[in-house]
């Protein structure tokens, strides 16, 4: 009898901190629903919205909606994407679907349309970048732009905003279309709050260097930032020539000392730079500008 409490133990003991993310962040979609959005009639997109619509055309709770309308897209989740991702899916669906019950009750923080849509999207927004963040989804149509995007070469992005389009557009014909333009107004904002949910507010940037004073830009990052640099040898497309191209990562309060130094030594050198998102391992600190 030890072993399955063990095994118990061992499950919550790896899984509980994302368990716990989802469902804070199942609350929080909540509370942007049933709190700010859906009592003045603005709604979300994908399966949530569709879920909003036939509940105020039918008796039927939001909270059944949101389970059996994503229950068919959970199954092919489980099939074609990840047991992992399904199971973590199956429970923020129902986490949801159970909180909106609960709030349902209350009365609503605000009438104002626009404080509604605005902190409702917010609310959202930051709720679904959890969610998102720890592995699960809310949404069935993402996993089915997912599939499509496997098949037919569009972009997830672009099939999800195909979608939406046309689930918030229906917001026109069964409530206003100042309720639809609300929930658009809503659905970009719950977007960008999503983004910075899941990439952060403090994202690095990768910098790539080619210059002829790689060796000194190189230790003259490192005395100065406190940065190591990786040396890249390749070989110029058009001249054939041997270059030294240098890869640093730093913070964004870095990038214009960076850009300082490398200019500083070189004023003809190349510096590219691209966003990264998520730095894990390596030697990577944050560190104070010198």
């Amino acid at each position: 009898m030890d072993v399955p409490t063990n095994k118990k133990k061992t499950f919550f003991g790896r899984h509980g901190g994302r368990l716990l993310a989802i469902l804070i962040g199942a609350l929080l979609v909540a509370v942007g629903l049933e709190l700010f959005l859906i009592p003045n009639r603005v709604i979300d997109g994908g399966i949530v919205g569709v879920s909003i619509i036939l509940d105020a055309l039918t008796p039927i709770p939001l909270g059944v909606y949101l389970v059996l309308l994503n229950l068919p897209f959970l199954v092919v989740g489980y099939k074609q994407i990840g047991k992992t991702f399904a199971l973590s899916t199956l429970f923020a669906v129902s986490a949801l679907a159970v909180f909106v019950t609960l709030l349902r009750r209350l009365e609503p923080v605000t009438t104002d349309v626009i404080l509604a849509t605005v902190f409702g999207g917010i609310i959202l927004g930051i709720g679904v970048g959890l969610i998102i963040r720890f592995g699960g989804s809310l949404d069935g149509t993402e996993i089915v732009a997912i599939l499509v995007n496997r098949k037919f070469g569009f972009s997830v992005g672009e099939i999800i905003m195909f979608f939406n389009v046309f689930i918030l557009g229906s917001a026109g014909f069964v409530f206003t279309w100042e309720s639809a333009m609300y929930s658009l107004i809503a659905y970009f904002i719950a977007f960008k709050t999503i983004d910075v949910v899941i990439e952060g507010l403090d994202e690095s940037k990768s910098v790539i260097i080619i210059s002829d004073e790689s060796q000194k830009i190189s230790e003259t990052i490192l005395a100065r930032l406190g940065r190591g640099v990786t040396h890249i040898y390749g070989k110029g497309g058009y001249t054939q020539e041997e270059k030294e191209l240098l890869y640093c990562i730093v913070t964004r309060l870095e990038l214009a000392k960076l850009k300082s130094i490398v200019q500083e030594i070189d004023p003809n050198a190349l510096i590219a730079v691209e966003n990264v998102h998520d730095v894990m391992g390596g030697q990577f600190k944050k560190r104070p500008i010198h």
